[in-house]
């Protein structure tokens, strides 16, 4: 799947040419580490989701190198490189033997540990190191830095972001049904059309399909399928049929309904279909449509999703008024709940005949869709009642400094002698303060082993705290005491660990305890929820709430 015309060995920053000449004389190690520095552009995660690393090193430490370097002659690659240097920086004479000692090898000399992926990890912990195996490739650990930090920092940031929603979603079904069945269907990746590229796409998605199974954008789930071992079915992620705009505007808007009519009793008898509903009238379909349909829609053996697609996503899904009395007052919900009504569960709310549903796709962000379950709440209906599209207004709008993500050399031997380094500008607010050292990442449950050490960034009310300031020899007396959570993942050009995706999604979902705990739990106190919504509900009035 390679999607870049630039030779593996050359896809890096420019100035990654000419580091390995800066080296000191003697180099023989370099050792660097992977670390989110912080959330002052995302204060909505504590933590991040670690995802992706195996899919960097599948798509481009194994497959890549060895196509486009290892099984090339190395005439091949000498003269395309010394053609690419002289002619862009104007040297005569072009140093290759680095390159050469590399193909000699015939393998990729890096040794990479990592938390397991599916880990929470909070900010400034270190989530992966790497280090050259051979002396000759000290330059190697951090030539990979560029095409490591672009091709990771997405897919992290959007399992991050997907694991939000997750838990919002959880929140609130936990609370309005008793149950968080069905929410793994509640958020639905809408973003590929929206995406700097098929490829950033296709990663975006794959971290999205590490909370959720509902997606439109087909080359995560072929992309999840290859780098982690996800089959092609429903376990992993699907979708339903939908119209889009321009079958609404082929039919004309006079057949309108004619065409929900046709689509309801032809094109899908059965099953479950989603229709665009904000061609023209939105409000017209909802109230005067969908009624004259409702004998069709309930004798269906099947559901049809409604979709609108513009206004305000919480006005228009879940009503501007507790008690409302226009169809906009109302919101989408409580108006398919007048035509086609339903079911009240145990702790009060309302669910929506299974015969009808909703679906919004259009600039929903996590506040949006936990506004939309507030409001949804308040007036006594389940949240479960609405499913989210999750597009590129969520996922692009992102960057790598996000979480400040950043790949830093922070231990190099000379000579024999090995050095700690950090970096630690005065002109910095501190975000860019690498650790010092080896570093060494464990459980927070395991901190007593660690009396002889003491803890630096030590983040007690997270999982995972770590250690910095470690020379090899420190390193290796920890990881021998088995509770160093950074494990052996990559090594000498083989991977060591084939983490499948069914895997990461119950490492992550039920971090802190299982689906049946959750639900345990959640009876426990339905009755209490219910209790204090009975006395509080009443009493609400938003009038206008935008």
């Amino acid at each position: 799947m390679n999607l870049s015309a630039t030779p593996i060995y050359l896809t890096a920053d420019f100035y990654k040419l000419s580091h390995r000449e800066q080296y000191p004389e003697g180099t023989t190690v370099v050792y660097s580490t992977l670390t989110p520095r912080s959330n002052k552009y995302a204060p909505w995660a504590d933590e991040i989701v670690f995802f992706g690393l195996q899919y960097f090193i599948k798509e481009y430490l194994i497959e890549r190198f060895n196509k486009e370097f290892f099984e090339r002659p190395f005439e091949e690659i000498d003269q395309e490189y010394k053609l690419f240097v002289q002619n862009t920086l104007g040297r005569p004479m072009v140093d290759t033997s680095h390159l050469k000692e590399l193909h000699a090898l015939g393998y990729l000399p890096l040794k990479i540990n990592a938390l397991p992926e599916g880990t929470l990890a909070p900010m400034r912990c270190p989530i992966m190191t790497i280090e050259n195996t051979h002396p000759s490739a000290f330059w190697l650990t951090n030539f990979i830095e560029t095409i490591l930090s672009t091709t990771i920092w997405q897919p992290i940031t959007s399992a991050t972001l997907s694991y939000q929603y997750r838990k919002t979603l959880n929140h609130y079904a936990l609370k309005t049904t008793g149950s968080t069945n069905g929410v793994e269907w509640q958020g639905h990746d809408f973003s590929l059309r929206g995406m700097s590229s098929e490829q950033s796409g296709m990663a975006s998605g794959m971290g999205h399909l590490t909370s959720f199974q509902g997606t439109d954008t087909i080359p995560a789930i072929f992309g999840v399928h290859r780098y982690y071992g996800a089959p092609l079915d429903a376990s992993t992620a699907s979708s339903i049929p939908a119209t889009e705009h321009s079958v609404m505007c082929a039919y004309g808007q006079t057949d309108e309904f004619e065409l929900f009519k046709h689509l309801l009793t032809e094109v899908y008898p059965s099953g479950l279909f989603s229709v665009v509903s904000d061609t023209w009238d939105f409000w017209k379909v909802v109230t005067h449509y969908l009624p004259k349909l409702k004998d069709q829609i309930l004798a269906r053996d099947g559901k049809i999703v409604i979709r609108p697609d513009s206004g305000d996503p919480v006005d228009i899904v879940a009503g501007t008024k507790v008690k409302g009395k226009t169809a906009e007052e109302k919101g989408l919900i409580e108006c398919l709940w007048d035509t086609f009504g339903g079911t009240v569960n145990e702790l009060g709310y309302k669910i929506l005949d299974p015969h009808v549903g909703a679906i919004y796709g259009d600039s929903i962000t996590l506040e949006r869709a936990e506004e939309i379950s507030k409001r949804l709440e308040a007036k006594g209906f389940a949240s479960t009642n609405i499913v989210f599209g999750i597009g590129s207004f969520s996922y692009q709008y992102h960057t790598r400094d996000t979480f400040g993500f950043a790949v830093k050399a922070t231990s190099a031997t000379v000579n024999g002698e090995e050095r700690l380094l950090f970096k630690d500008p005065k002109t910095d607010d501190g975000t860019k303060r690498s650790q010092r050292g080896r570093v060494v990442v464990a459980k927070a449950t395991d901190v007593s082993d660690l009396e002889i050490y003491q803890l630096t960034d030590n983040q007690t009310g997270n999982r995972l705290v770590w250690k910095d300031g470690l020379n090899e020899a420190q390193e290796h007396e920890l990881q021998e005491g088995a509770w160093n959570a950074l494990e052996p993942v990559f090594l000498d050009g083989k991977l060591l660990v084939d983490q499948d995706l069914a895997t990461i999604r119950e490492r992550l979902i039920y971090e802190g305890g299982t689906e049946s705990e959750l639900v345990a739990k959640a009876k426990e106190i339905r009755q209490e929820i219910y209790e204090e919504l009975k006395d509080t509900l009443p009493k609400i009035d938003w009038h206008e709430v935008k």
